[in-house]
């Protein structure tokens, strides 16, 4: 037993007389048992994480060999726990698919995921919006993570300030999403334009995409947190995961 979810099914069956009290006592107690978490010599995998947060430890796969990768990869699934790896490569993904033969490789967002248990669904649709089309992959980090997370998610792509009608003629994608997550690099300025057209939380993805002046996305992350519209909140440059996980607490709220 991994999640609050589980935990709650549990009970409901209790509830219903389909689950003797008896069972479900030794089950908790097992879970009890288990450790909170699994030492692997060179990561402890947190088994509990879903438990106090809803969604299960994620893994970041830079600075980890595929071999690392692997075996968290597997200390998560062997617990039934849905499986994400952000920042993954190829290599990488060829050495969890030995272990975790139903994990897929989302290319265009450097992800390996594993829908293992039911996440719970969230209330309304996360939208994300990128400036560019070089802004796709981390855009897509972030589409893919919240939808992961239990989320319906839209995109809306290349609506970048140089070319504004391309976004007004989005005014009701945009209006009907509950989290906007708008992700651009250059100078940055397309979170405060949707913030200043929608009602709902706006979270700001800077990229590292730009001329030199961008400063490996520095200009953009200035530029986002001097906002001048109301409602928009700013993340780390190219963190389309902590940008989805942000959305899908509000979703789910």
């Amino acid at each position: 037993m991994t999640s609050n979810k589980q935990l709650q099914e549990m009970l409901e069956q209790v509830a219903r007389g389909e689950l003797d009290p008896a069972t479900a006592r030794d089950r908790l107690l097992d879970a009890f048992r288990a450790r909170p978490f699994e030492d692997l010599g060179f990561a402890r995998v947190d088994h509990h994480r879903s438990i106090r947060q809803g969604f299960p430890e994620v893994v970041l796969g830079l600075g980890k060999t595929p071999a690392q990768i692997a075996a968290i990869a597997a200390a998560i699934v062997k617990r039934g726990s849905s499986l994400l790896i952000t920042r993954a490569t190829a290599a990488a993904y060829d050495a969890v698919r030995a272990t975790v033969p139903d994990a897929t490789y989302y290319a265009d967002a450097s992800i390996i995921a594993l829908r293992q248990e039911d996440i719970s669904p969230g209330r309304g649709t996360i939208l994300v919006a990128a400036a560019g089309t070089s802004d796709i992959p981390v855009a897509e980090e972030a589409a893919r993570t919240a939808d992961l997370m239990g989320n319906e998610v839209a995109r809306m792509y290349d609506v970048g300030v140089a070319g504004l009608h391309r976004l007004l003629v989005e005014r009701e994608r945009l209006s009907s999403a509950r989290v906007i997550i708008v992700v651009a690099g250059m100078e940055g300025a397309l979170p405060s334009v949707v913030a200043g057209l929608v009602s709902v939380p706006v979270i700001a993805v800077p990229t590292s995409i730009g001329y030199g002046a961008s400063f490996g996305g520095i200009a953009a992350l200035l530029g986002m947190l001097n906002s001048c519209a109301s409602g928009v909140s700013v993340v780390n440059i190219d963190n389309g995961f902590g940008a989805a996980a942000i959305a899908s607490l509000i979703n789910h709220l």
